[in-house]
């Protein structure tokens, strides 16, 4: 047999092998799901912020620099205050002329609303926003912990 033939043999082996390996289910941790809020389900009901782009036109660019300075610090205290799970600017413009995200800890769409208007882009009019209930995992929160292990720097 060519050694070509015998490589595909053995690698399809392999990941015959290791498909037919099963994996446990961990095991349900009850303490874990009460202190994240979970239901049976392990989901939670959080709020969706779209920042959209604003009716404000500031062309100064150290005060729109500041302004964004300000939106980045602002993120990270409501993400210390646990009031934040998710933050980020989407990558490409899109006809719904959505900015970014926002996923906060709340099932209040009034509560989400006074926590995204204490972002100074957001007062200043530099964004708008939609809000939207959703519905995902209450673990969303425990990457939070992890990300500063992964980031060698801040924006």
């Amino acid at each position: 047999m060519n050694l070509k033939i015998s490589l595909t043999i053995t690698f399809l082996a392999a990941g015959l092998s290791f498909a037919q390996q099963k994996t446990e289910k961990p095991k349900f941790n009850q303490e874990l799901a009460t202190s994240l809020g979970a239901d049976k389900y392990g989901m939670k009901p959080y709020t969706i912020i779209m920042l959209t782009t604003g009716t404000a036109n500031i062309e100064d660019k150290a005060k729109m620099s500041e302004l964004m300075k300000g939106h980045m610090s602002n993120i990270g205290k409501l993400a210390n205050e646990g009031k934040i799970v998710v933050a980020g600017p989407f990558l490409e413009k899109n006809k719904e002329n959505y900015r970014g995200m926002f996923i906060f800890n709340t099932k209040s769409k009034e509560e989400a609303e006074q926590w995204v208007k204490t972002d100074p882009a957001v007062q200043a009019g530099v964004f708008s926003y939609e809000i939207f209930p959703w519905y995902g995992s209450a673990a969303l929160p425990l990457y939070l912990k992890h990300h500063d292990e992964i980031a060698k720097e801040n924006p």
